[in-house]
């Protein structure tokens, strides 16, 4: 299994007329935790990009249980719990307060795409060499 942490600051501007983080920013949170796993692997979705593949999000659920308010400093917990071998990857995320306290839980859908046709393909061969220490118990395909 794969873990990444990142860190977010709430802005005033994601925030609701409660000083509540308005429910959809956590999608965009969500996207941070995902962006940045990637990156602390050594790949960016721009070398992906770069290589043809795209990610575009396929299914996202989200479960809220606590507020997050102005000027929170969140952590986003980004798994990847299954090395991908088709043309699907999940990511599960979790949004945590300075306390400790969970805010969010969901998880996240993508498929990898040809960036010129649209067609599903694996996983990038330099993201999966990055990948695959994190599941050693599964040969590189």
């Amino acid at each position: 299994m794969y873990e990444s942490i990142t860190q977010i600051r709430v802005r005033y501007a994601e925030t609701d007329q409660m000083n509540v983080v308005y429910y959809g920013n956590y999608a965009q949170y969500f996207e941070v935790g995902r962006v940045e796993s990637i990156r602390q692997l050594g790949y960016t979705y721009k070398d992906m990009e770069e290589q043809g593949v795209m990610m575009p999000v396929v299914e996202l659920n989200i479960k809220y249980l606590r507020p997050a308010t102005y000027d929170d400093l969140l952590t986003v917990k980004t798994q990847i719990r299954e090395m991908p071998h088709d043309h699907r990857i999940e990511f599960h995320q979790e949004v945590f307060n300075e306390k400790g306290k969970l805010l969010t839980a969901g998880n996240v859908k993508l498929y990898f795409l040809e960036t010129k046709t649209w067609k599903k393909t694996t996983m990038p061969e330099a993201m999966r060499v990055k990948l695959q220490p994190y599941f050693a118990g599964n040969p590189v395909v």
